[in-house]
């Protein structure tokens, strides 16, 4: 055999290695994340249909409804220091998401619906509503549909509504990288394949955060961000919901803000590359009594802030809650 020959089957033969030893890795490392995504969690029967949920804690219940990419255990992931306070953390799954199908109807207002629904099954007459992200929406509808049952509103880096005389706080998000975008998002491999070669790529596009936030944050938030980009696999079972969302931002309405009487908590960042700072000051602006707490760092997942941003919204929620 020439020496040619040999060099072409030797790299012939590491390419399939290769191959193999990621295929190995990437099926163990779904596999384990397709396992954690359904612990901890029940899918109720409501007259809505059915809801996944996981609650935490004991207290006053707080409905935490979830961003894009999440599901239960990411809102719990989120959430679940808040039980350190006396916060019961009821965090479910919304449509499209993990195990609650998508219904035909799956806007913000049937969601905000199904909220009530989920809180009916639980027995909870009243409740705090926390909206991250995409799930601002349905807990901003929550507030507006049924008052009676919100006793607070609590919006993190929300994707909502502003007028166009309000200056975006990021470039919009165009209709080709969303459509990148939903690729990436919609193959467990290429996301996967994603954290793993360009992390800081998908940190600063997909999580709409800067990465060298992260490299200079401790060790602790590194690891709760790194976590967080984890949690979103395996996104097969998210890619419903998913699409939803990136459908949501590009069809933001006005909706009554004057007429909401929860008190309100809004929090961004300035860096957010969603553009979510101006929007949520906006909304803060026009809600009776709300109350803004805007960053000039920390991007879309809020990185140093996480403790900051977790006791405000301590104090809020036992503020605006009976005893």
């Amino acid at each position: 055999m020439t020496r040619s020959r040999r060099v072409l089957w030797a790299g012939l033969f590491v390419t399939v290695v290769c191959v193999v030893a990621v295929r190995w890795q990437f099926n163990r490392d779904l596999a384990s994340a397709t396992a954690r995504a359904a612990q901890g969690s029940a899918v109720l029967t409501t007259r809505c249909g059915p809801i996944e949920v996981q609650q935490a804690g004991v207290g006053i219940p707080l409905l935490m409804v979830h961003g894009s990419g999440g599901g239960h255990d990411q809102g719990m992931d989120w959430a679940r220091p808040l039980t350190r306070d006396g916060i019961r953390v009821i965090a479910m799954s919304r449509f499209g998401y993990l195990r609650t199908p998508r219904p035909a109807d799956a806007s913000p207002e049937a969601q905000s619906d199904a909220h009530v629904c989920l809180l009916d099954a639980l027995g909870i007459g009243k409740a705090a509503a926390m909206g991250v992200s995409a799930g601002a929406a349905s807990a901003l509808q929550m507030a507006l549909r049924h008052p009676d049952r919100v006793s607070a509103l609590v919006l993190v880096v929300p994707i909502a509504w502003k007028p166009g005389s309000v200056a975006d706080s990021a470039p919009h998000v165009s209709d080709d990288k969303d459509a990148w975008l939903l690729r990436l998002l919609g193959s467990d491999f290429l996301y996967w394949t994603g954290l793993r070669v360009a992390r800081d790529q998908v940190f600063r596009h997909v999580l709409a955060t800067p990465p060298e936030l992260i490299h200079a944050a401790s060790a602790q938030e590194q690891a709760r961000v790194n976590a967080m980009a984890e949690r979103v696999l395996p996104v097969a079972q998210r890619a419903l919901g998913l699409r939803d969302d990136t459908r949501l931002g590009k069809g933001l309405r006005p909706v009554a803000l004057e007429t909401i009487r929860a008190p309100t908590l809004v929090i961004s960042a300035r860096d957010d590359g969603f553009g979510t700072y101006a929007a949520a000051e906006y909304t803060a602006s026009r809600i009776p009594g709300a109350r803004f707490i805007g960053y000039d760092d920390g991007g879309h997942l809020l990185v140093g802030r996480d403790e900051a941003v977790r006791d405000a919204i301590v104090r809020w929620v036992h503020s605006a809650s009976p005893r």
